[in-house]
């Protein structure tokens, strides 16, 4: 179980992989494509190394799995119960389009379940993180790395489901998600990149977010952490069981992330 002492080291090491991000940000870049035709930049190789090497000197016997993990380690995590699970740059999109809403996700995961997550997004100057208590909170007031910040705790709306306010992917809408939010009551419709989307519902500025595509466990399971400990829940699609992490391969089911009294429409 992680305590507060470690919660904060694990903020420093994000900051760190922010700082490297950030300085290639400010540069120019090339963009390569993955085995899967997904992009990848020198960021995200930075990023997962700093974290990686950082990660395994807080908790020298916790295994990591990364998104840039070599195939051998992400073969060797089902026989993991507790582990570290890492995107060290989520949103690549977004990054490689400089539109800021990417980020550095840590998860931390006991038995299939995410209990504890960060989620910094510096371009935004954002940062969301659990506490040891499972507490959800956001860093408030003038971001400063070099001293600690102020944090208030945070907290899922009670939704009005004859006026719900939702929150879809920036870089992957499509016309089946776009069907079912049809479903729903909308007052206002927003859009975001990266785990971001999760942090929206935990801090009450939406109340759902249905995902009809493609992630990988990576990509949402700091995100998935940081809503539970304000509220929320992340369920699959087809069966709204809750979401679970370590399964036999990587990519999540679809799901929808929500916060209180939402009533679900069927699929």
């Amino acid at each position: 179980m992680l305590d507060d002492t470690l919660v904060e080291n694990v903020i420093k090491i994000a900051e760190k992989a922010a700082d490297k991000i950030l300085e290639i940000y400010a540069q120019e870049f090339k963009v390569h494509d993955k085995s899967d035709g997904s992009p990848v930049t020198v960021a995200d190789q930075a990023a997962h190394d700093v974290i990686c090497s950082h990660l395994k000197n807080l908790i020298p016997d916790c295994p990591i799995l990364s998104e840039e993990s070599l195939d051998k380690e992400k073969e060797q995590r089902l026989s993991w119960q507790r582990f570290w699970l890492v995107d060290p740059l989520d949103g690549t999109k977004e990054f490689i389009h400089r539109r800021g809403d990417f980020t550095v996700n840590i998860a931390y995961i006991e038995h299939g379940v995410p209990t504890r997550g960060i989620v910094y997004a510096p371009a935004k100057g954002r940062l969301f993180y659990t506490l040891a208590n499972g507490q959800s909170v956001e860093e408030i007031g003038e971001f400063d790395k070099n001293q600690a910040a102020p944090t208030q705790p945070i907290r899922v709306n009670q939704a009005d489901n004859t006026a719900l306010m939702v929150v879809a992917s920036k870089s992957h809408r499509d016309r089946q998600t776009d069907a079912y939010i049809e479903k729903y009551a909308v007052k206002d419709m927003k859009s975001a990149g990266s785990s971001l989307k999760f942090c929206l519902i935990a801090t009450g500025e939406a109340d759902l977010y249905p995902r009809l595509g493609r992630t990988m466990e990576w990509d949402t399971a700091a995100g998935h952490a940081v809503l539970s400990g304000a509220g929320g829940k992340v369920v699959r699609f087809d069966d709204l069981k809750p979401l679970r992490y370590g399964k036999g391969g990587y990519e999540n089911p679809f799901f929808i992330a929500y916060g209180d009294d939402v009533e679900l429409k069927e699929p």
